[in-house]
């Protein structure tokens, strides 16, 4: 494996051993634009976009020119749930742009905290408490957030061993597969979990990622994602669907979910909600799973930074069809440099829009591309059960050059490393 650049030193600052993207990348990075970031030393093409945070790129121009404004009229930054210009302006953007158009403006936005964990949170908090029941129901493979009800729904190994506590009022059953029948998958989930259950030991919810990222970039079937649906339907129980990395755009559509006409009953959003990479999260709820007055809140629901940012990318991407229309077809863009490359002949190539994954088998090998990709310049993250997953994340507005040099570059790099790897 080449060398990429000495660590970065930084333990005379006394920061935790936790740190993790700052060990794979060992640089100090400065400055950012686009879908390019700078370190000290050089540019790289960032094929990571923030972990899917920066789904417009990096300091989107015209974000970062209404956030400079909002602040040089003193704009409030902390407000907590009190209501404020930004924040009236946020939803009606919201539902104007994105629900009303989408026949979903029946949803409420509830504001759960910074991050997508906590929109989580609220979900199941929700679930629960409209139900009655506490034990929720999630996909192996899925992954929702680090906080400890989240944390219950993810399948992630490492990071369910980190927890400290056993991680309960959860159930992890079989995502969609390829290699079993939709309708055969969908039988036995329904026996099991709610046709042969009491009604008092069925799930209070079932929380779903269609198209799982962490996990290794798996994309639900249409008969198997509507099955699902069909089946909380049948049973009064809630479908969650969590749209932390998918929403926003990422797969070609505003919300995963439209890909196969679902409604559910709850969605999560955060990520690139804000546009620029600020913290802000919120959970759709149809009314009927809605929180009353003061049975949810958060010092930081009321990041008004984010809301400015937030609606002023709203309405640059979402007031027509364009910003979608080019994901789905760089999609097609993308997948033809694999395949005329032979990657997608060798190895697996899964996704939806801009969040794709080549699955090359092993994390050994997978770790050893993505730092030798460092070496060259480009910024690719891995996923998957075992680390075996290379997963691309381009910003949306990536100029097309750039996405043709980038993914013929990832290519290139990964025939070289299995001409050198003994794994193949």
């Amino acid at each position: 494996m080449t060398a990429t650049s000495a660590p970065v030193d930084v333990g005379h600052l006394n920061e935790s051993e936790v740190r993790s993207y700052s060990r794979e990348w060992p640089a100090v990075f400065s400055r950012a634009r686009g879908s390019r970031i700078w370190s000290n030393e050089r540019e790289y093409l960032d094929f990571f976009s923030g972990a899917g945070s920066l789904n417009y790129g990096h300091n989107d121009p015209c974000a970062q020119r209404a956030l400079v404004d909002y602040l040089s009229e003193d704009g409030i930054l902390q407000s907590l749930d009190m209501q404020t210009d930004a924040r009236l302006e946020f939803l009606r953007e919201l539902y104007d742009l994105v629900l009303g158009p989408r026949d979903l403006a029946g949803y409420r936005a509830m504001f759960t905290g910074p991050t997508g964990t906590n929109a989580i949170e609220a979900a199941l908090k929700c679930a629960r408490l409209a139900t009655g029941r506490t034990r929720a129901l999630a996909f192996t493979g899925g992954f929702h957030g680090v906080s400890l009800g989240s944390l219950a729904l993810s399948s992630n190994g490492a990071k369910r061993s980190a927890a400290g506590v056993p991680l309960t009022d959860a159930t992890l059953v079989p995502f969609d597969s390829p290699s079993q029948e939709p309708g055969e998958a969908l039988d036995w989930l329904e026996r099991a979990h709610f046709l042969e259950c009491p009604e008092s030991e069925r799930p209070a919810c079932v929380v779903m990622e269609l198209v799982q990222g962490e996990g290794g970039v798996h994309v639900a079937s249409r008969e198997w994602a509507q099955g699902v649906e069909l089946i909380c339907h049948r049973y009064g129980v809630p479908l969650i669907v969590d749209e932390i990395q998918t929403g926003c755009g990422r797969t070609g559509r505003f919300f995963s979910f439209e890909h196969y006409d679902l409604r559910p009953d709850m969605v999560t959003l955060s990520k690139s909600l804000s546009g620029i990479g600020l913290p802000l999260s919120i959970l759709l709820v149809d009314p009927a799973y809605d929180l009353q007055d003061g049975q949810h809140n958060g010092t930081f629901r009321g990041n008004n930074a984010a809301f400015v940012t937030a609606t002023a990318c709203l309405r640059k991407y979402w007031s027509d069809d364009v910003l979608a229309q080019r994901t789905r077809d760089r999609e097609d863009l993308v997948t033809n440099i694999l395949v005329d490359s032979g990657i997608a002949d060798r190895f697996q190539v899964r996704g939806k829009g801009q969040l794709l994954g080549i699955d090359l088998g092993a994390a050994d090998v997978t770790a050893w591309v993505a730092s030798e990709l460092f070496a060259a310049g480009i910024l690719v993250e891995t996923a998957g059960d075992r680390g075996q997953v290379l997963k691309l994340l381009p910003a949306l507005t990536m100029e097309s050059e750039d996405l043709n040099k980038g993914v013929t570059a990832i290519a290139d790099v990964i025939l070289r490393v299995c001409r050198e790897s003994t794994a193949f």
